[in-house]
């Protein structure tokens, strides 16, 4: 475990790129299909229970939303897609925010892209992952809500996952992971140490990303 994510706060909710914090340093995205488990994520991770802002409703991050976890490191959830019920322009609206953001933000270093484990593979994930290889950008994918499948049924599902995405020649690693059982906790804050530190946009300082435990 990494304590320096426990430290992420809240800096910035925005529509559009032009009041985003400055694009320098590393930001590291999540991603997922609405309903997927996204913000769920992030506080299980930071330890921090309302930093993301979680909904029973379906597709309700609407804007990219940045976390701090130091002066150089940053995360972002990215809006959720897929079956929100908001009308088809707003759908659009978001999509386009996100390929705008993930086409120009040059301190976006590696995704993090969260699927329910029950729902694998869905043609947004598909996307995301192809994007990934098309841009040569790091990819960790979490199944989550894995502690709604027995643990043989979610290694049966990760292995199954591992070999769809076999073909794709580019840094990826997938992992189960639940919020509410706190299951895979470790292993993310492990990914997170080694995509940052691997980022090429910039030589880390030592002590950006610190290890303990």
């Amino acid at each position: 475990m990494n304590p320096i994510y426990h430290q992420a706060k809240f800096i910035n909710s925005s529509p559009h790129l032009k009041n985003t914090p400055a694009d320098e340093g590393l930001e590291i995205a999540f991603a997922g299909r609405s309903n997927a488990g996204k913000s769920s994520a992030i506080n299980t991770l930071t330890r921090q229970n309302s930093l993301a802002r979680i909904s029973k409703t379906p597709g309700r991050t609407q804007m990219l939303n940045f976390f701090e976890i130091n002066e150089r490191l940053r995360f972002v959830d990215l809006p959720g897609y897929g079956y929100a019920k908001v009308p088809l322009d707003v759908k659009q609206e978001w999509h386009k925010l996100m390929e705008t953001y993930l086409l120009n933000r040059k301190s976006l270093c590696a995704i993090i892209l969260v699927m329910d484990i029950r729902h694998p593979l869905t043609e947004f994930d598909w996307q995301m992952v192809e994007w990934c290889q098309h841009s040569a950008l790091p990819l960790h994918i979490l199944l989550t809500k894995a502690d709604k499948l027995t643990y043989g049924a979610g290694k049966n599902t990760l292995l199954q996952v591992q070999r769809e995405l076999k073909g794709f020649n580019m840094p990826m690693s997938i992992q189960l992971f639940s919020s509410l059982k706190k299951i895979g906790v470790d292993e993310v804050h492990q990914a997170l140490d080694k995509l940052f530190t691997a980022a090429p946009q910039l030589e880390m300082a030592e002590g950006d990303v610190g290890q303990d435990g």
